[in-house]
C-alpha cells in the first residue's frame, strides 16, 4: 500500500477540495492526480484564463444565428419570392384574354351608324 504524505492547505481551500473530490472521484488521491495530468497533458497553467466562457459565447452565437435568419428573409421577400411568382406565371396553362388590337376598328360601331345608302335602296324606295 502507498504511504501517505501531508500537506497543508488553508481550511477553506481543503474544505472545496473535498467537496469537489467527493462529487467526482472516489478519492482525493484520484482527484488531485486527475487534475494535475490534465494541467500536463494540456500543457497549460491553471493561473491562464482560456477566453470566454460558454454563456458568452452562446449568446454570441445567437445574436449571430438571428442575424442571419433576418438575411434569409430578406432574400426571400427581395429576390425568391417574386422569382417563384413569375416561373408560376409563366408555367401556367391559361391562354391570356384576347385584348383588342389597337388599329382594329369595332365593327359592332360601324354597323350601327350608316352615313351612305346604297342606290339601289334610294330608286327602290321612290318607285314605291
Amino acid at each position: 500500500m502507498d504511504s501517505f504524505i501531508t500537506i497543508r492547505f488553508k481550511r477553506e481551500t481543503a474544505k472545496r477540495f473535498q467537496e469537489f473530490s467527493k462529487i467526482h472521484f472516489k478519492s482525493h488521491t484520484d482527484a488531485m492526480a486527475t487534475m494535475l495530468d490534465f494541467f500536463f497533458y494540456n500543457e497549460i497553467s491553471p493561473k491562464e484564463k482560456f477566453g470566454p466562457t460558454g454563456r458568452t459565447l452562446e449568446a454570441n452565437l445567437k445574436k449571430r444565428i438571428n442575424a442571419i435568419i433576418a438575411i434569409i428573409k430578406a432574400i426571400e421577400k427581395g429576390q425568391t419570392l417574386p422569382t417563384v411568382a413569375t416561373l408560376s406565371a409563366l408555367f401556367e396553362q391559361t391562354e391570356p384574354a384576347e385584348k383588342k388590337l389597337i388599329l382594329e376598328k369595332n365593327r359592332s360601331e360601324e354597323i350601327g351608324q350608316m352615313r351612305y345608302r346604297e342606290k339601289d335602296s334610294i330608286i327602290n324606295n321612290t318607285q314605291k
